[in-house]
């Protein structure tokens, strides 16, 4: 990279919250992450140089746009400072994460503040999933589906049979894992929550089918919630160090990072993809790009990934892109261990998507704090021992949008 960005830490909320039922809206949620964001740093709202929002649908939700105005609302220091709204469905929060960096490492600015947000429990569930479909190509694909996105994802699992083979129990095995996880989580949407062999299990009264081959355990939550992080050059993180009485070197950076954007149709990209040995060879590309960057020889020099599991199935396709197996053996590092907490490289130590919640325009940020968690000792009762380096995943639509991160030392 060509300017150090340092990651200073941040704050998130509790992924088990409902908005509504708690007579709250959106800027509740964005102030108070905000502010827990400050408090957990000592960072000051006077210091910061530029804002920037991860959020995919507000408008379709919450009829609210405009969401860098917030900043202001949140302290009076906030106001004027330039601020941005970015939206890649999933990946948004990691596009906005992206152009903060940018900012920094051009020079212009030495303090960003990073918010993801997304709140998407004030409907019913066919109303969101409908709102959710404005990430694929509207009215050119996916018509006759009445959840879009366990509909287009069950077809990627019928890529892996049709070009690997599968077998459902690795799918099972993965959603267990992160439920698994996601216990250990205290901001966990499902820490709560009592998952038996039933719940991963073909009973179609306690596991319905949701569409095609998923069922409900192969899902992701829908999710209210928000998460946000600073962003530093090294003269403001030096700064910043010295007065909380650290070393520069205990804070982590952005080593390397990965984007790309495919084709939007889901079927133009499976094409595209025939007789190549990965589904998503954009997907590879964005990974393979934050790990060279980051001057890694490969994901096994990382000490553990959090990886975009909107669905199992996803999951099962971020190991092998990743280069934990060979292309279609995803199913290896299921059965080994490697995966597992405590494995060679345990994904979704939080609980992932399935386990921790999935506020859309918050994904990508609460990952990048979690990564930051993770190599400064601060994941509680999900920390990887020793974590030095973890990386990222976070999607955007069917595979369309790819972003990758190394955060570490």
């Amino acid at each position: 990279m060509t300017g150090e960005v340092f990651v200073l830490g941040g704050a998130q909320s509790d992924f088990a919250r409902n908005m509504e039922r708690e007579g709250n809206g959106m800027f509740d949620l964005f102030r108070e992450v905000a502010e827990a964001s400050f408090a957990a740093t000592g960072v000051e709202p006077a210091e910061v140089d530029t804002a920037h929002v991860g959020n995919f649908v507000g408008e379709l939700f919450t009829g609210q746009g405009q969401l860098g105005g917030f900043f202001g609302h949140v302290h009076p220091d906030l106001a004027g400072v330039p601020a941005s709204r970015h939206e890649a469905a999933c990946a948004s929060g990691s596009i906005a994460i992206l152009a903060a960096s940018a900012e920094i490492e051009a020079g212009r600015y030495d303090l960003a503040l990073v918010l993801g947000i997304e709140l998407m429990r004030n409907v019913p569930g066919q109303t969101a999933a409908e709102h959710l479909g404005a990430a694929a190509w509207v009215g050119q694909e996916a018509n006759e589906a009445r959840y879009l996105w366990p509909w287009m994802f069950s077809r990627v699992e019928e890529e892996y049979e049709k070009r690997h083979g599968i077998d459902r129990a690795h799918l099972r095995a993965i959603s267990e894992n992160n439920f698994a996880n996601g216990k250990r989580n205290p901001n966990a949407q499902t820490r709560g929550w009592a998952i038996t062999d039933e719940h991963l299990g073909e009973n179609d009264e306690v596991n319905p089918r949701i569409e095609g081959r998923l069922r409900k355990s192969d899902c992701g939550q829908v999710t209210d919630g928000a998460a946000a992080i600073f962003l530093a050059s090294r003269a403001y993180a030096e700064k910043w160090a010295k007065r909380r009485g650290i070393a520069l070197e205990s804070v982590p950076r952005i080593k390397g990072w990965g984007h790309t954007t495919a084709p939007l149709m889901y079927q133009r990209k499976i094409n595209d993809s025939k007789g190549q040995p990965y589904v998503f060879p954009f997907v590879r590309k964005a990974m393979m790009d934050a790990l060279g960057r980051a001057g890694l020889a490969d994901v096994y020099a990382c000490d553990g990934v959090e990886v975009h599991d909107c669905f199992s199935i996803t999951e099962y396709m971020a190991i092998d892109h990743f280069g934990i197996t060979p292309p279609g053996e995803s199913w290896r590092a299921i059965e080994d261990g490697t995966i597992a907490l405590g494995g060679k490289v345990p994904v979704n130590a939080s609980g992932g998507l399935i386990g921790t919640g999935h506020p859309v325009g918050a994904t990508g940020v609460r990952m990048m704090l979690d990564s930051w968690r993770q190599v400064t000792g601060n994941a509680g009762d999900y920390q990887i021992d020793g974590a030095r380096n973890i990386a990222t995943f976070n999607v955007g639509g069917s595979a369309t949008t790819a972003c990758s991160f190394v955060v570490g030392f």
